[in-house]
């Protein structure tokens, strides 16, 4: 299956099989927050399929979203209840963009990506994400 975002590119295979699998099930947070493993998983699948629109080690060069800042709102809060709540609202909405894909008057920005990685493939990209944090938190 090809995506196409910016070009022709072909997604490349995130193997996941060393990661708990998740069920059918879609997950509301990220379950694989601060796993060794699946931080080096989403490094791969990033560096294979996102830098090329979002740049490398997430830094953009101006194509695609700074994907380092996803989470910076969250970042200056100080209570706890408010930061958990931040955290998984941007988990919702990564988990949606990357589902999904976004588009903006009929020109697609982001392919979706749902049927193409899996959901252990998307959240080990997140827990990569979560490494590059601008803010951390």
């Amino acid at each position: 299956m090809q995506a196409w975002a910016h070009g022709d590119v072909t997604p490349q295979a995130v193997d996941t099989t060393s990661l708990p699998q998740l069920g059918e099930a879609w997950r509301p947070e990220n379950p694989f927050r601060g796993n060794e493993a699946a931080i080096k998983i989403g490094t791969s699948a990033y560096n294979q399929n996102c830098a090329r629109c979002h740049g490398l080690e997430a830094i953009s060069g101006g194509i695609a979203p700074d994907l380092r800042r996803l989470d910076n709102d969250c970042s200056t809060l100080k209570d706890d209840a408010k930061k958990a709540a931040c955290v998984k609202d941007n988990d919702d909405y990564f988990l949606n963009t990357i589902r999904h894909g976004r588009s903006r008057n009929g020109a697609v920005y982001m392919p979706p990506f749902e049927g193409v990685f899996t959901q252990e493939a998307m959240w080990a990209i997140k827990s990569y994400l979560e490494t590059r944090r601008e803010k951390p938190l």
